[in-house]
């Protein structure tokens, strides 16, 4: 098997029925454009619009990009007072000029929209697709570059990483563009193509993905890079290739893309951001879990057939076939872009699933480059893995829906229909799978996960009002009558809370959130259960004047408990 351009590793006959898109969509690069966009759409689209803030993460990413809209700033990265620099400025950019674009065409409300702020990670989840099939041409036939990125369009850890608004959806991207300009570089057949216009072209590409990565996240492509670039050499014993990318002239537009905002974020901050960004959140991450997040080797692994899943049920079947090849240039590049990286991240002591989204393409062309040679194993053990295809949709499907009845309280028609469909599709792949051939199977699987991802974040956790109680607090602000409201929490001081009740919302204590209430008309404190019996005792002390509203009971997606949050306002009963 020859995971290279030159040898297309054969052609498979048109298959019946889903096939036929595969037929459609390999007949040229537009079509398979067309496919691959409409297919990551399905994946992503449902609960895009509907599901509200979540919190920790996104909910305080969007609230930095809000504070730069609203103060005019976009150098400094603040979440209320404090600062924000775990994380460089580039995703703060691109959500903040898709809200600022939304607010110059009459949009009301754009600046707690949270969907707005998610525009940047759909645009990036598709466009990692289609820079993952982009990619993969470089290896693969049109038809199983077509594959790879139906399986990146249909992966479950793609599909909640492109409806988040936060960084891993664009650093995907970057990763995907920079890894296939490098492959074209390294690859003898792909090398000698880079004249004219693609002389440059290619170099171009790799050094400003490097460069938006950097912006977007820090070291963390460049190091996939790294470790990419000294495993080769180190197989090959040469590095001649990589003069291909033009590495001086390279550099220098590196830089000049990165250094201005560093040196302003420098000029304000001194060495600030770094200590934050570097020595507080990046070095503490290699050998303590941050967050309640650390994790034994392994946890990738064993993560792996769950977020990448439906593909991932066909890459055991396919390991064996990788390792036959494992000394020809293509395979060799993509087993240097997955495997030194995916040790690192099992090693380093925080872990969490999207770190290793940006190997996931290099998997995809794998497996895609096993199914295209036809030389996947026949009656082997490992076949009995394909059941999984219909497995997942059973257990998430019952447990979705489970959760829907008992914690929404709904019985959700839709999402059982949705549900059912994606069972019935996973059963088909898995039973057929050797009577219709593994092309044809995988595309049920495709099905399967589109369905399923439809019922569960398009039907069962939009409506999971129990789980946001922010967007409840904010309502009863929003319908209280007041031209300006603000709000203090106390117990409940969860991001989504600032984002949707203003920036100005104090965090405090049961005590404190009285004596906010003294501080004038149309003020709302949200107190927690916890600290009621500080708020009552501190208002009786003060002779607070205050009426009281609804209790809101929830679950808090923060910290994963039940939570009970009082509204009081200001002043007495009307």
């Amino acid at each position: 098997m020859a995971v290279t351009a030159e040898n297309r590793w054969g052609q498979i006959k048109p298959a019946r029925g889903l096939m036929e898109i595969v037929d459609f969509a390999t007949r040229s690069h537009a079509r398979a454009v067309i496919v691959l966009v409409v297919v990551a759409l399905l994946n992503i689209l449902p609960g895009f619009f509907a599901i509200p803030p979540t919190d920790r993460d996104e909910s305080r990413f969007a609230q930095a990009t809000k504070q730069m809209l609203e103060t005019g700033d976009f150098i400094d990265i603040r979440f209320q007072d404090t600062t924000r620099y775990k994380k460089p400025v580039g995703i703060y950019w691109l959500q903040a000029g898709v809200v600022k674009t939304a607010q110059a065409l009459g949009m009301r409300d754009a600046a707690t929209t949270i969907w707005l702020y998610r525009i940047p990670s759909l645009l990036g989840a598709v466009g990692a697709v289609l820079l993952t099939y982009w990619a993969a041409l470089a290896f693969l036939s049109r038809r199983a570059s077509l594959l790879a990125g139906l399986m990146m369009a249909t992966c479950i850890l793609l599909s909640v990483e492109g409806r988040i608004a936060k960084t891993d959806a664009c650093l995907l991207l970057t990763a995907v563009a920079a890894m296939g300009a490098m492959a074209r570089a390294y690859l003898p057949e792909q090398r000698s193509r880079l004249q004219g216009a693609w002389a440059w072209t290619v170099p171009a590409i790799f050094w400003t993905a490097l460069a938006a990565s950097v912006l977007l996240k820090g070291p963390v492509i460049p190091l996939i890079v790294f470790l990419t670039l000294v495993t080769l050499i180190i197989v090959d014993r040469s590095a001649r290739w990589i003069l291909s990318l033009r590495p001086f002239v390279g550099v220098a537009w590196c830089a000049l893309l990165v250094l201005p905002w560093f040196v302003a974020i420098t000029l304000r901050a001194g060495d600030g951001f770094f200590q934050e960004s570097v020595g507080q959140d990046l070095l503490s991450k290699l050998f303590q879990g941050q967050e309640s997040h650390g994790a034994p080797p392994g946890y990738y692994f064993a993560l792996f057939w769950v977020t990448f899943w439906p593909a991932a049920t066909l890459a055991g079947v396919s390991t064996s076939a990788v390792f036959a090849a494992r000394h020809e240039p293509g395979a060799k590049f993509l087993l240097a872009w997955i495997v030194p990286t995916w040790i690192l991240f099992e090693l380093v002591v925080t872990k969490l699933p999207h770190y290793v989204l940006p190997l996931y393409p290099a998997i995809a062309i794998l497996i895609a480059g096993v199914i295209d040679a036809r030389v996947l194993p026949s009656r082997s053990r490992l076949e009995r893995g394909t059941i999984w295809w219909f497995i997942l949709p059973v257990v998430v499907g019952l447990l979705g829906l489970g959760v829907l009845m008992f914690v929404g309280r709904q019985f959700g028609f839709l999402a059982w229909l949705l549900v059912g469909a994606s069972m019935v599709m996973g059963f088909r792949a898995w039973q057929l799978y050797r009577s219709d051939g593994v092309e044809h199977s995988l595309m049920r699987a495709f099905v399967a996960a589109l369905l399923m991802g439809a019922a569960i974040f398009g039907a069962v956790v939009p409506s999971l009002h129990l789980a946001f109680p922010s967007v409840t607090l904010a309502k009863i602000m929003r319908e209280s009558g007041c031209s300006a409201p603000v709000a203090a929490a106390a117990g409940y001081g969860e991001a989504s809370v600032v984002f949707l009740a203003g920036t100005a919302t104090r965090q405090t204590d049961g005590a404190g959130a009285a004596e906010f209430l003294r501080g004038g008309e149309c003020r709302f404190a949200f107190v927690e259960a916890r600290q009621e019996r500080n708020f009552a005792q501190r208002a009786d002390a003060i002779g607070l004047l205050y009426s009281s509203g609804p209790r809101i009971e929830g679950f808090n997606l923060g910290n994963g408990r039940a939570v009970t949050v009082a509204v009081y306002r200001s002043g007495g009963p009307p």
